[in-house]
Protein backbone atom coordinates (compact mmCIF):
# COMPACT_ATOMS: atom_id res chain seq x y z
CA UNK A 1 0.00 0.00 0.00
CA UNK A 2 1.12 3.59 -0.57
CA UNK A 3 1.01 6.60 1.70
CA UNK A 4 -2.13 7.68 -0.14
CA UNK A 5 -4.10 4.90 1.55
CA UNK A 6 -6.46 6.84 3.77
CA UNK A 7 -9.46 5.56 5.69
CA UNK A 8 -12.17 8.07 6.52
CA UNK A 9 -13.82 7.18 9.81
CA UNK A 10 -16.31 8.55 12.32
CA UNK A 11 -16.48 7.99 16.06
CA UNK A 12 -18.38 9.27 19.08
CA UNK A 13 -17.33 12.44 20.86
CA UNK A 14 -19.19 14.06 23.79
CA UNK A 15 -22.61 14.34 22.16
CA UNK A 16 -21.77 14.29 18.48
CA UNK A 17 -19.55 12.45 15.99
CA UNK A 18 -15.98 13.27 15.02
CA UNK A 19 -14.85 12.89 11.40
CA UNK A 20 -11.27 11.75 10.88
CA UNK A 21 -8.85 10.42 8.29
CA UNK A 22 -6.47 7.59 9.13
CA UNK A 23 -3.24 7.61 7.13
CA UNK A 24 -1.80 4.11 6.80
CA UNK A 25 1.84 3.09 6.32
CA UNK A 26 3.12 1.51 3.09
CA UNK A 27 2.47 -2.24 2.87
CA UNK A 28 -0.02 -1.93 5.72
CA UNK A 29 -0.79 -5.28 7.40
CA UNK A 30 -3.96 -5.53 9.50
CA UNK A 31 -2.40 -8.32 11.57
CA UNK A 32 0.50 -6.17 12.77
CA UNK A 33 0.53 -3.52 15.48
CA UNK A 34 1.90 -0.07 14.65
CA UNK A 35 2.86 3.01 16.62
CA UNK A 36 0.24 5.71 16.14
CA UNK A 37 0.19 9.52 16.12
CA UNK A 38 -2.70 11.96 16.60
CA UNK A 39 -2.30 14.97 14.30
CA UNK A 40 -4.20 18.14 15.25
CA UNK A 41 -4.99 20.89 12.76
CA UNK A 42 -4.59 24.65 13.23
CA UNK A 43 -7.30 27.10 14.26
CA UNK A 44 -9.69 27.70 11.36
CA UNK A 45 -8.29 24.71 9.50
CA UNK A 46 -9.43 21.14 8.80
CA UNK A 47 -8.05 17.61 8.71
CA UNK A 48 -7.32 17.75 4.96
CA UNK A 49 -4.85 20.59 5.38
CA UNK A 50 -1.33 20.65 6.85
CA UNK A 51 -1.96 18.33 9.82
CA UNK A 52 -3.24 15.63 7.49
CA UNK A 53 -2.01 16.00 3.93
CA UNK A 54 1.50 17.16 4.90
CA UNK A 55 2.58 15.88 8.33
CA UNK A 56 0.08 13.03 8.57
CA UNK A 57 1.00 11.71 5.15
CA UNK A 58 4.74 12.05 5.76
CA UNK A 59 4.64 10.28 9.13
CA UNK A 60 2.52 7.47 7.70
CA UNK A 61 5.15 6.99 5.01
CA UNK A 62 7.65 6.42 7.84
CA UNK A 63 5.64 3.58 9.36
CA UNK A 64 3.17 5.27 11.70
CA UNK A 65 -0.60 5.05 11.72
CA UNK A 66 -1.71 8.69 11.81
CA UNK A 67 -5.17 10.00 12.65
CA UNK A 68 -6.05 13.55 11.58
CA UNK A 69 -9.47 14.70 12.77
CA UNK A 70 -11.76 17.68 12.34
CA UNK A 71 -12.27 19.66 15.54
CA UNK A 72 -15.70 19.57 17.15
CA UNK A 73 -18.06 22.18 15.65
CA UNK A 74 -15.79 22.43 12.60
CA UNK A 75 -15.16 20.69 9.30
CA UNK A 76 -17.05 17.42 8.82
CA UNK A 77 -17.34 16.80 12.58
CA UNK A 78 -20.58 17.36 14.45
CA UNK A 79 -21.51 19.81 17.13
CA UNK A 80 -23.67 22.92 17.18
CA UNK A 81 -23.50 25.88 16.95
CA UNK A 82 -20.82 25.82 14.29
CA UNK A 83 -17.32 27.33 14.38
CA UNK A 84 -16.83 27.24 18.14
CA UNK A 85 -13.13 27.47 19.06
CA UNK A 86 -13.13 26.34 22.69
CA UNK A 87 -9.66 25.23 23.83
CA UNK A 88 -10.98 22.83 26.47
CA UNK A 89 -13.07 21.00 23.88
CA UNK A 90 -10.23 21.07 21.36
CA UNK A 91 -8.01 19.32 23.92
CA UNK A 92 -10.83 16.90 24.68
CA UNK A 93 -10.98 16.11 20.94
CA UNK A 94 -7.42 14.81 21.15
CA UNK A 95 -8.36 12.51 24.03
CA UNK A 96 -11.29 11.14 22.01
CA UNK A 97 -8.96 10.49 19.07
CA UNK A 98 -6.78 8.43 21.40
CA UNK A 99 -9.87 6.63 22.68
CA UNK A 100 -10.60 5.64 19.10
CA UNK A 101 -7.03 4.61 18.32
CA UNK A 102 -6.83 2.21 21.27
CA UNK A 103 -9.82 0.29 19.92
CA UNK A 104 -8.03 -0.48 16.64
CA UNK A 105 -6.35 -3.91 16.64
CA UNK A 106 -3.51 -2.66 14.45
CA UNK A 107 -2.52 0.14 16.87
CA UNK A 108 -0.11 -0.50 19.75
CA UNK A 109 -1.72 1.46 22.59
CA UNK A 110 1.60 1.72 24.41
CA UNK A 111 3.14 3.63 21.48
CA UNK A 112 0.93 6.66 20.85
CA UNK A 113 2.33 10.09 20.10
CA UNK A 114 0.85 13.45 19.17
CA UNK A 115 1.69 16.28 16.80
CA UNK A 116 -0.08 19.56 16.16
CA UNK A 117 0.34 22.57 13.89
CA UNK A 118 -0.15 26.22 14.94
CA UNK A 119 -3.02 26.35 17.45
CA UNK A 120 -3.08 22.56 17.17
CA UNK A 121 0.46 22.54 18.53
CA UNK A 122 -0.64 24.40 21.64
CA UNK A 123 -3.62 22.08 22.09
CA UNK A 124 -1.37 19.04 21.64
CA UNK A 125 1.04 20.23 24.32
CA UNK A 126 -1.82 20.82 26.75
CA UNK A 127 -3.34 17.41 25.93
CA UNK A 128 -0.01 15.71 26.61
CA UNK A 129 0.13 17.29 30.06
CA UNK A 130 -3.22 15.82 31.03
CA UNK A 131 -3.25 12.58 29.04
CA UNK A 132 -0.12 10.51 29.58
CA UNK A 133 -1.26 7.92 27.08
CA UNK A 134 0.66 10.31 24.82
CA UNK A 135 4.25 9.06 25.01
CA UNK A 136 5.93 11.73 22.85
CA UNK A 137 4.75 15.14 21.65
CA UNK A 138 5.73 17.45 18.79
CA UNK A 139 4.62 21.03 18.21
CA UNK A 140 5.01 22.44 14.70
CA UNK A 141 5.08 26.26 14.87
CA UNK A 142 2.72 25.92 17.86
CA UNK A 143 0.67 28.85 19.15
CA UNK A 144 -0.85 29.37 22.60
CA UNK A 145 -4.37 30.40 21.52
CA UNK A 146 -5.21 31.76 24.96
CA UNK A 147 -2.33 34.24 24.78
CA UNK A 148 -3.14 35.13 21.19
CA UNK A 149 -6.78 35.93 21.88
CA UNK A 150 -5.87 38.01 24.94
CA UNK A 151 -3.42 39.97 22.81
CA UNK A 152 -3.67 40.41 19.04
CA UNK A 153 -7.09 38.83 18.52
CA UNK A 154 -8.63 41.27 21.02
CA UNK A 155 -6.58 44.27 19.87
CA UNK A 156 -4.78 44.06 23.22
CA UNK A 157 -8.01 44.90 25.04
CA UNK A 158 -9.16 41.54 26.42
CA UNK A 159 -11.60 43.01 28.94
CA UNK A 160 -13.23 45.17 26.29
CA UNK A 161 -13.44 42.13 24.00
CA UNK A 162 -15.06 40.10 26.78
CA UNK A 163 -17.68 42.80 27.27
CA UNK A 164 -18.49 42.75 23.55
CA UNK A 165 -18.61 38.94 23.48
CA UNK A 166 -20.97 38.88 26.45
CA UNK A 167 -23.33 41.37 24.82
CA UNK A 168 -23.29 39.41 21.58
CA UNK A 169 -23.95 36.10 23.31
CA UNK A 170 -26.90 37.62 25.20
CA UNK A 171 -28.28 38.95 21.93
CA UNK A 172 -27.92 35.54 20.29
CA UNK A 173 -29.61 33.84 23.24
CA UNK A 174 -32.56 36.15 22.60
CA UNK A 175 -32.71 35.22 18.92
CA UNK A 176 -30.24 37.51 17.15
CA UNK A 177 -28.22 36.04 14.25
CA UNK A 178 -24.88 34.42 15.09
CA UNK A 179 -21.82 36.59 14.52
CA UNK A 180 -19.30 34.50 12.61
CA UNK A 181 -16.03 36.36 12.15
CA UNK A 182 -13.43 35.52 9.55
CA UNK A 183 -9.94 35.68 11.01
CA UNK A 184 -8.41 36.67 7.65
CA UNK A 185 -8.96 39.10 4.77
CA UNK A 186 -10.45 37.70 1.57
CA UNK A 187 -7.13 37.94 -0.27
CA UNK A 188 -3.57 39.12 0.19
CA UNK A 189 -4.28 42.14 -2.01
CA UNK A 190 -7.32 43.10 0.06
CA UNK A 191 -5.30 42.75 3.24
CA UNK A 192 -2.57 45.02 1.95
CA UNK A 193 -5.14 47.57 0.75
CA UNK A 194 -6.52 47.63 4.28
CA UNK A 195 -3.10 48.28 5.77
CA UNK A 196 -2.14 44.75 6.82
CA UNK A 197 1.63 44.36 6.94
CA UNK A 198 2.15 41.46 9.36
CA UNK A 199 3.84 38.42 7.85
CA UNK A 200 1.60 35.91 9.64
CA UNK A 201 -1.69 37.48 8.54
CA UNK A 202 -0.58 37.90 4.93
CA UNK A 203 0.95 34.43 4.66
CA UNK A 204 -2.06 32.84 6.36
CA UNK A 205 -4.24 34.51 3.75
CA UNK A 206 -2.00 33.23 0.97
CA UNK A 207 -2.29 29.70 2.37
CA UNK A 208 -5.99 29.57 3.25
CA UNK A 209 -7.47 31.80 0.55
CA UNK A 210 -5.70 30.42 -2.52
CA UNK A 211 -5.25 27.13 -4.31
CA UNK A 212 -2.07 26.62 -2.31
CA UNK A 213 -3.88 25.36 0.79
CA UNK A 214 -7.58 26.09 0.44
CA UNK A 215 -9.95 23.22 1.24
CA UNK A 216 -13.77 23.24 1.43
CA UNK A 217 -13.78 22.78 5.22
CA UNK A 218 -10.92 25.16 6.02
CA UNK A 219 -13.29 27.91 7.02
CA UNK A 220 -10.95 30.30 8.93
CA UNK A 221 -14.06 31.39 10.83
CA UNK A 222 -14.91 31.70 14.50
CA UNK A 223 -18.11 32.24 16.48
CA UNK A 224 -17.32 35.56 18.15
CA UNK A 225 -19.69 35.19 21.10
CA UNK A 226 -18.08 31.90 22.17
CA UNK A 227 -14.47 33.09 21.95
CA UNK A 228 -14.65 34.18 25.59
CA UNK A 229 -13.89 30.56 26.57
CA UNK A 230 -10.31 31.03 25.34
CA UNK A 231 -9.62 34.24 27.27
CA UNK A 232 -8.82 32.50 30.55
CA UNK A 233 -7.04 29.51 29.00
CA UNK A 234 -3.29 28.91 28.84
CA UNK A 235 -1.84 26.12 26.70
CA UNK A 236 1.25 25.92 28.92
CA UNK A 237 -0.33 26.06 32.38
CA UNK A 238 1.45 23.61 34.76
CA UNK A 239 3.97 22.56 32.08
CA UNK A 240 6.72 22.75 34.71
CA UNK A 241 5.02 19.91 36.59
CA UNK A 242 2.86 17.92 34.17
CA UNK A 243 4.66 17.97 30.82
CA UNK A 244 7.17 15.19 31.39
CA UNK A 245 7.06 13.29 28.07
CA UNK A 246 9.74 13.71 25.40
CA UNK A 247 9.05 17.00 23.61
CA UNK A 248 10.08 18.43 20.26
CA UNK A 249 9.28 22.02 19.33
CA UNK A 250 9.72 23.24 15.73
CA UNK A 251 9.60 26.96 14.91
CA UNK A 252 10.63 29.27 12.09
CA UNK A 253 12.92 32.19 12.88
CA UNK A 254 10.79 34.80 11.07
CA UNK A 255 8.48 35.94 13.88
CA UNK A 256 4.97 37.24 13.18
CA UNK A 257 1.96 38.47 15.10
CA UNK A 258 0.60 35.01 15.90
CA UNK A 259 3.59 34.46 18.17
CA UNK A 260 4.78 30.92 17.43
CA UNK A 261 8.43 31.94 17.79
CA UNK A 262 8.03 33.28 21.33
CA UNK A 263 5.61 30.51 22.32
CA UNK A 264 8.04 27.87 21.08
CA UNK A 265 10.90 29.17 23.18
CA UNK A 266 8.59 29.62 26.18
CA UNK A 267 7.33 26.03 26.26
CA UNK A 268 10.78 24.66 25.53
CA UNK A 269 12.04 26.48 28.60
CA UNK A 270 9.09 25.68 30.86
CA UNK A 271 8.50 21.99 30.08
CA UNK A 272 9.47 19.51 32.77
CA UNK A 273 10.50 17.05 30.05
CA UNK A 274 14.00 15.76 30.59
CA UNK A 275 14.21 14.89 26.89
CA UNK A 276 13.29 18.07 25.01
CA UNK A 277 14.46 19.64 21.79
CA UNK A 278 13.85 22.83 19.83
CA UNK A 279 14.40 23.00 16.08
CA UNK A 280 14.65 26.48 14.56
CA UNK A 281 14.05 26.55 10.81
CA UNK A 282 16.37 29.42 9.89
CA UNK A 283 15.08 31.69 7.17
CA UNK A 284 11.54 30.30 7.30
CA UNK A 285 8.25 31.61 8.64
CA UNK A 286 5.23 30.20 10.47
CA UNK A 287 3.28 29.41 7.30
CA UNK A 288 6.32 28.13 5.41
CA UNK A 289 6.24 25.24 7.89
CA UNK A 290 2.68 24.38 6.84
CA UNK A 291 3.56 23.05 3.40
CA UNK A 292 6.70 24.46 1.80
CA UNK A 293 8.85 21.44 0.86
CA UNK A 294 12.20 22.68 2.17
CA UNK A 295 11.18 23.78 5.69
CA UNK A 296 8.82 20.82 6.06
CA UNK A 297 11.67 18.48 5.13
CA UNK A 298 13.88 20.26 7.64
CA UNK A 299 11.24 19.73 10.36
CA UNK A 300 10.69 16.09 9.45
CA UNK A 301 14.43 15.42 9.50
CA UNK A 302 14.19 15.83 13.27
CA UNK A 303 10.57 14.85 13.92
CA UNK A 304 10.69 11.42 12.26
CA UNK A 305 13.69 10.06 14.23
CA UNK A 306 12.27 11.66 17.40
CA UNK A 307 9.05 9.67 17.07
CA UNK A 308 10.89 6.52 15.99
CA UNK A 309 13.07 6.71 19.10
CA UNK A 310 10.23 7.29 21.55
CA UNK A 311 7.42 5.25 19.98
Amino acid sequence: MSVNDIRTVSYKNLGWDTAADIYLPPDFDETRQYPAIVSTHPIGSCKEQTAGNVYGAALAQEGFVVIAFDASFQGASGGSPRFIEDPSIRVSDIRFAIDYLVTLPYVDESRIGAIGVCGGGGYTIHAAMTDHRIKAVTSITGVNFGRLIREGFSNFDPVGALEAMGKQRTAEAKGAPRNFINYLPASVDEGRKNGVTDIDVLEATDYYKSDRGQKPNGATSGLFSFNSAAMGWDAFLHAEVLLTQPLMVVIGDKPGAFGAYRDGWEIYGRAASKDKHIVVAEGWSHYDLYDKPEPVALALKSVVPFFKEHL
